[in-house]
């Protein structure tokens, strides 16, 4: 017969497994964020090309939930040309330039994969 003691808790262990699995899922979060960055430059309509490289991504974590956030620094007279591009903006002559739905698009397929990820991971456990 074998017999097995244990004191004390496997809190460290537990808590190194925990990080080993949240490394790995940062770093999926992180090549999705890399891969809607290339995503949305593609798709941004092109005049200079200043919007189309000015986008960027942010990964944010606060009270058990993680958040990939897209982001376009290009601006002129504090507009974000990215959202004027998307959703249309007046002329300062009193006319109106429509929007082109570019960003939806463009990240469509990142939501698609993420959500199949993130589903397979679900069924997994």
């Amino acid at each position: 017969m074998l017999r097995f003691k244990h004191k004390g808790s496997f809190k460290h262990s537990e808590s190194w497994f925990g990080r080993m699995l949240r490394r790995d899922y940062l770093s999926r979060l992180n090549e999705f964020g890399k891969q809607g960055v290339s995503l949305l430059a593609q798709a941004t309509p092109r005049k200079s090309g200043d919007t189309a490289s000015s986008w960027s991504y942010e990964i944010a974590e606060e009270e058990g939930k993680t958040s990939i956030f897209w982001r376009n620094s290009h601006e002129n007279n504090g507009v974000n040309i990215a959202l004027i591009l998307q959703y249309g903006h007046g002329t300062g002559t009193g006319g109106y330039v429509q929007g082109i739905d570019y960003i939806n698009p463009a990240l469509a397929p990142v939501f698609d994969k993420l959500a199949d990820e993130a589903w397979k991971e679900v069924c997994r456990r």
